[in-house]
């Protein structure tokens, strides 16, 4: 899940309605409001602090060579988790932007891009154009893409971008 604000509403009410059908599923979010262990949680229940410094030091161990950012770090933190946990659905925040963000490692089933607006200008583009195009990047070929944006130029942005890759955009409204 991508966009400029929403994301954590969108992600929290897609993990609720796959649990509610009966699903396992991983959240990862950021940031945390109050401790670390909130931004990975499997049906509901944070990562204990035990098993974060258990991932970190088996993380520690095989990438030591690796420059990795602390977001990058904790993504693949929670992708583990993940899938040690055997969850059926994991529902990702994207941290900035999208294209070149650690969570677009993924092959999502389908991406979602909420509202676009101006914003980290210094890393994304100065324009509402670059932005769009940053967070289209979560768009996979072939894939399944769904957007609540609503400006005509972040709307268009999306619909280049899925027609380069052959997916679908289905747009709110």
């Amino acid at each position: 899940v991508a966009g400029t604000n929403g994301k954590g509403s969108v992600c929290a009410g897609l993990e609720r309605i796959l649990r509610e059908a009966g699903f396992r599923v991983g959240l990862y979010t950021s940031p945390h409001l109050h401790s670390f262990t909130e931004r990975i949680r499997v049906n509901g229940e944070t990562i204990g602090e035990d098993q974060v410094a258990w991932y970190t030091d088996e993380l520690r161990a095989v990438a030591s060579d690796l420059s990795a950012t602390f977001f990058e770090f904790t993504t693949a933190m929670a992708l583990w988790h993940f899938q040690r946990q055997a969850v059926d659905f994991a529902v990702l925040e994207v941290g900035m932007g999208g294209r070149l963000d650690a969570t677009n490692v993924a092959d999502p089933l389908v991406s979602v891009i909420s509202n676009v607006t101006l914003e980290h200008t210094d890393y994304l583009g100065k324009h509402l154009r670059e932005i769009a195009g940053e967070k289209a990047g979560i768009i996979k070929g072939k894939g399944l893409c769904l957007t609540g944006a609503t400006q005509p130029i972040v709307r268009q942005t999306l619909r280049d971008r899925a027609r380069d890759l052959d997916a679908t955009l289905l747009e709110l409204g």
